[in-house]
């Protein structure tokens, strides 16, 4: 099932579009099969989960963090992954920065944008996010290359294309200002539900879980507890 609907996704992608299969609460065998299937990159929201993964999959996929980035786990998420795709803060950005440096890395990172205003959502509000690149653009050892949102899930995918609207719009007047160390590359937006829309109004990079995996099966565990 999973290969025959990666090459589903895929058949369908226009040419310079990234999938990132979002493997959240998937099993490490599950991602393995992803990889074998032909996905390159794997979207993780915990580096625990990722960690596991990893054992089995290495380097045969690049690692893109697509979760809420905790302090305590920076130091192995900066080991780990190719790009954190959920940078909404200052600081979160300065120690990746630091930790970077320790190791002789830069890492790519996209500026997660609160597209809908959700309180219980992470993110930069969209009038704040210029100014936070420009801040983590002195930074050294980490690197601007786009923009990530998530947006509100609907029922419609229509009515997610406002929010994926006003990120396209702020990542192209960022991209206008020619800022140093600066490469608004990539722009991630859509999930299973979205993504048609979001290609529409530009997005190049997606993350796609249930079409990929099928359902999520959610688990009181640890899985869903702090990582």
């Amino acid at each position: 099932m999973i290969k025959q609907n990666i090459n589903r996704i895929l058949s369908e992608l226009p040419d310079g579009i990234q999938l990132v299969a979002a493997a959240k609460t998937r099993s490490p065998a599950e991602v393995l099969a992803v990889v074998i299937a032909g996905v390159k990159i794997i979207g993780e929201n915990y580096v625990q989960e990722a960690e596991r993964a990893y054992e089995i999959v290495s380097n045969r996929a690049k690692w893109h963090f697509i979760g809420h980035l905790q302090r305590n786990k920076i130091k192995k998420a900066v080991s780990l992954f190719d790009m954190i795709e959920t940078i909404d803060s200052l600081y979160i950005a300065k120690e990746i920065d630091k930790l970077c440096a320790q190791i002789d890395k830069v890492m790519p990172i996209l500026i997660e944008v609160n597209s809908g205003y959700e309180k219980q959502k992470s993110g930069v509000l969209p009038e704040r996010v210029e100014e936070l690149v420009r801040k983590i653009s002195n930074l050294k050892n980490i690197r601007v290359m786009g923009l990530m949102t998530m947006g509100p899930r609907f029922d419609n995918p229509e009515d997610s294309r406002p929010c994926f609207v006003k990120t396209r719009k702020i990542f192209e007047e960022i991209n206008r200002l020619n800022l140093p160390d600066v490469q608004m590359k990539y722009l991630s937006m859509g999930m299973s539900n979205s993504y048609k829309v979001a290609l529409k109004e530009g997005a190049n990079i997606i993350r796609i879980g249930s079409k990929i995996f099928g359902e999520r099966e959610y688990k009181a565990t640890a899985a869903d507890q702090g990582r």
